[in-house]
């Protein structure tokens, strides 16, 4: 493993500037610049060949391919959005069976009459990369709201093939988490044609597609790679931004229950806990603004395999979490200051990639250093 990591990372020198940061026993050397001159990346996603699909929030999909760290011209056939303050193209998910369907999923603010909603596109991409075709939207939320906030739209495949989207309360409908007829402030879980996914809740008064309720804006969601448990990220208000495991059936409080606060620092529903609603697993008070999270599954990290990074927006810092169980037992704060950290994911080299949120030309894609590579970036 050792040995492939620096091959992989040595082609990346070349180009690369490397950033340093204050070495500890936790920290690696730096961050590996892999691309700037992207606006406003939201979601990242490895293909198998090993390059990287990026979507920009004001509607482009791109590709980089991390042999020479070019980036490529936008990819055709993308969905339009509607790019106003927090919309436009989120999250992206490849299929499982990528390699024979080339199928990729989007989702993104979409225009309607009367406003917005979050839906879910789906396409096939072409074999020079270059475009995205039979695109279709197979999902759209199905409370239409007039505003630019709270879209959730992260995109996880379950072990099943099944796609989990989050979304969120759209900023004016919180009271909308705890109706689980509709789409907002949920955990959703469809199949790649948009339908219900066999296995979701089926409770009365729920719309199929629901798996979870009572979310304010989740924009983090992975599985354990064990347990294949899906696990979330969730913005709270001022304070109470949370870590869960959406589980089916289950209701998570908001805007009932809350740690947090207004902005305006009025008390939000009814305090902390109440029968029947479900505790975070985790809570930052005050808040970070989580984003796209990843475990580490890799040994290119001393000390940090199993461990979960939590990229944050208003912390500008990547979150380790260091994980028992569904226990976290201890925390950390890496790079702080690099700018807001919009996903994480762990790359087939196993190092770990942070998508940093910023306008062009300062929005870009850093891959982390380990300390076992720092022999190769020294005199770079």
């Amino acid at each position: 493993m050792k040995r492939r990591a620096v091959l992989y990372i040595l082609p990346l020198l070349a180009v690369a500037p490397l950033l340093h940061f204050t070495a500890t026993a936790s920290t690696p050397v730096g961050l590996l610049q892999i691309s700037k001159g992207l606006d406003h990346p939201w979601g990242m996603a490895f293909l198998p060949d090993g390059s990287i699909l990026v979507t920009e929030r004001p509607g482009h999909l791109r590709r980089i391919t991390l042999t020479d760290n070019q980036l490529s011209e936008p990819i055709t056939g993308a969905p339009d959005v509607d790019a106003r303050g927090q919309g436009g193209l989120l999250g992206i998910a490849i299929a499982p069976d990528f390699e024979t369907t080339r199928e990729v999923f989007l989702s993104f603010a979409e225009k309607r009459e009367t406003g917005n909603v979050t839906a879910v596109f789906k396409a096939r991409l072409s074999e020079d990369h270059a475009k995205l075709e039979n695109g279709t939207v197979i999902f759209r939320q199905n409370l239409v709201a007039n505003s630019s906030r709270h879209f959730g739209s992260r995109l996880v495949f379950d072990r099943e093939g099944f796609l989990f989207v989050t979304t969120g309360d759209r900023g004016d409908l919180p009271d909308e988490a705890q109706n689980p007829a509709s789409h907002v402030g949920k955990i959703l879980r469809i199949a790649r044609d948009g339908k219900p996914a066999p296995g979701n809740p089926q409770l009365q008064g729920w719309a199929p597609e629901v798996w979870s309720v009572g979310h304010r804006n989740v924009q983090g969601a992975t599985l354990h790679p064990e347990t294949g448990q899906l696990w979330t990220t969730e913005h709270g208000a001022r304070g109470g931004d949370e870590i869960n495991t959406p589980g089916a059936g289950r209701n998570y409080g908001w805007p009932v229950i809350t740690y947090g606060r207004d902005y305006s620092g009025i008390k939000i529903g009814e305090g902390t806990a109440k029968d029947g609603l479900e505790q975070p697993l985790h809570y930052w008070d005050p808040s970070i603004a989580p984003s796209g999270m990843a475990f580490l599954t890799s040994d290119i990290y001393p000390k940090w395999k199993g461990s979960l990074f939590v990229g944050a927006l208003a912390g500008e810092h990547v979150h380790r979490l260091q994980v028992d169980g569904t226990k976290i037992i201890a925390t950390e704060k890496l790079f702080e200051g690099v700018g807001r950290i919009r996903d994480v994911v762990q790359g087939p080299s196993g190092h770990f990639f942070i998508a940093i949120d910023a306008p062009k030309p300062n929005g870009g894609i850093y891959q982390i250093a380990a300390p076992g590579d720092a022999t190769a970036t020294t005199g770079n």
